[in-house]
């Protein structure tokens, strides 16, 4: 993340979704020369999407395609729910030795994963950025949070524990024992095709579980290349690699992980019409989840702010990941005697970010990770004009191969515009006027989303209420710094419809055990 905030402060100081047939082997981008760096990851054409200790998959081969010119990367054949069930019961035999290996211990294989990761990091962010769509230091990032998670994971392999609390009878002890809960799932969706796994995946595994893992069928070969380098930890540590199991599949899989009574936890990142769907079915079963659903994120800008916070970090905010992050500023609400001021300067600095291939090293923006996020995008923009917006910049696809769109603000539109308050996961920055801080503070907690927040000021009083109990309503709160991002040894996830899940840091890792008493 840090990264990507040098390189867009660097460029202010100048003057597909579904499962398509199989492409035919010749088409393929890893049959050429350019792309042989993909086998150094274990891939080749057709490559098995299930692992349970061994390699295998019965259901339909998917073909994954690059963003950047829609041309087919490779294919990987799915498992079925045949595969499913044998994996659930590899993986379940696994937990039992796994639970037994003293904590440190686990956290050192964690250790390991980590250095296999540190290994293969740019090789692997490559993999991100040509399958994903995000840029090339975006995507070595993004397994770096893999790599930093596993780190913090390993100290807190030695940490946890239950406090010793006094006992009203005589001659008796009351404590608190944390355990495993067995078996987690983890549903993860296509803009952290690695991350928002690893943060799930290393904390578990120090706290005694089991991972089986489903990832975003469009971001498939990322999930078995990862999984690749985990199983050789695993493997080369004679252990059963079932303790990482991995089913690529659809919604059939997702739904058998959501009703499975043997799936002791799972985690779900995605849409919140489909996270609500999940929760249900986990629920009906009276089963444990973590969801991290929609996201709907705010910068408030007062008229003391320091602009020259304001204009790099609502750009990096709104338009890194070619605004597809969790964490992308989707409003920006701005003092009615600054507003015209900073539209002009991001204007300014939209026009000059640097589009591009995303595996370009000068490339700050690359394309949506779909056509069907193209016409989402598309959509928004006319709903926008039709409610009375106005587009400052972009709004229209890029003439180039891929599905490039450009960065688009829209100004004009109340706070309680329908389109505000809906989600395109696309660049698409709402700029709002504000007067008073009791208003703009409750428009911000007036979307049914809350993820991340923040707000721009020198007055400390107003931190310390933006903070309070009638500040900021969302799960993440920033100040002086954009929405996007976050560290891994803070708890990360939102409130209300962003599900109330957490993930990571903090104690986070509560989620993955059970307490006795």
């Amino acid at each position: 993340m840090l990264g990507l905030r040098r390189a867009f402060a660097a460029l202010l100081s100048l003057p597909r979704a579904g499962s398509p047939p199989a492409a035919a082997m010749s088409t393929l981008l890893i049959s050429q020369e350019r792309y042989a760096w993909l086998r150094e990851l274990g891939l080749q054409e057709e490559n098995p999407g299930v692992y349970n200790g061994r390699w295998g998959g019965r259901g339909q081969v998917v073909t994954t395609y690059c963003p950047a010119n829609n041309e087919p990367i490779a294919s990987v054949r799915q498992g079925n729910l045949e595969d499913y069930e044998e994996t659930v019961k590899k993986a379940k035999e696994a937990w039992k030795v796994w639970a037994d290996i003293p904590a440190p211990k686990r956290g050192e294989i964690v250790r390991q994963i980590g250095d296999a990761l540190r290994q293969k990091i740019k090789v692997l962010g490559s993999l991100v950025s040509l399958e994903m769509g995000k840029i090339f230091v975006e995507g070595v990032g993004e397994v770096q949070e893999y790599v930093d998670v596993c780190d913090y994971a390993v100290g807190l392999s030695r940490m946890i524990g239950g406090p010793i609390l006094p006992s009203e009878r005589p001659g008796h002890a009351l404590i608190e024992q944390w355990n495993p809960v067995g078996l987690v799932g983890v549903i993860t969706a296509f803009n952290f095709p690695v991350a928002v796994y690893g943060w799930n995946s290393a904390i578990a595994m120090i706290c005694g579980n089991a991972c089986l893992w489903k990832g975003a069928p469009t971001t498939s070969l990322v999930s078995v290349a990862v999984t690749k380098i985990i199983a050789k930890v695993l493997e080369d540590n004679k252990l059963p690699g079932a303790i990482c199991s991995l089913v690529c599949g659809g919604a059939d899989i997702g739904t058998a992980m959501a009703r499975d009574e043997r799936m002791d936890l799972l985690s779900f990142t995605g849409s919140t019409k489909v996270g609500k769907q999940v929760a249900l079915m986990v629920q009906e079963r009276f089963g444990e989840c973590v969801v991290t659903c929609s996201y709907f994120n705010f910068s408030k800008v007062f008229e003391d702010a320091d602009l020259n916070l304001v204009i790099p970090s609502a750009l990096f905010a709104a338009v890194g990941t070619a605004g597809q992050r969790c964490t992308t500023a989707r409003r920006l609400f701005l003092h009615e005697s600054i507003h015209d001021e900073v539209v002009a300067k991001l204007a300014k600095a939209y026009a000059q970010v640097r589009i591009g291939d995303p595996w370009d090293s000068d490339t700050l923006y690359g394309p949506l990770h779909t056509k069907e996020a193209v016409k989402m995008f598309l959509d928004a923009v006319e709903q926008a004009k039709q409610q009375g917006g106005s587009v400052v910049c972009g709004g229209k696809v890029i003439n180039r191969p891929g599905n490039y769109v450009e960065p688009t603000i829209v100004t004009g539109l109340p706070h309680n515009a329908p389109i505000v308050h809906t989600e395109t996961f696309a660049p698409i920055l709402y700029v709002l006027k504000f007067k008073e801080e009791e208003e703009v503070f409750a428009w911000n907690n007036e979307v049914k989303q809350g993820l991340s927040s923040s707000i721009f000021t020198k007055d400390l009083g107003r931190i310390f209420r933006w903070l309070g109990p009638k500040g900021s309503d969302c799960g993440i709160v920033n100040v002086n710094i954009p929405t996007s991002g976050a560290e891994i040894g803070g708890a990360f996830g939102g409130e209300k419809h962003t599900g109330g899940g957490r993930e990571s840091g903090s104690d986070s890792w509560k989620l993955y055990m059970r307490r006795s008493t």
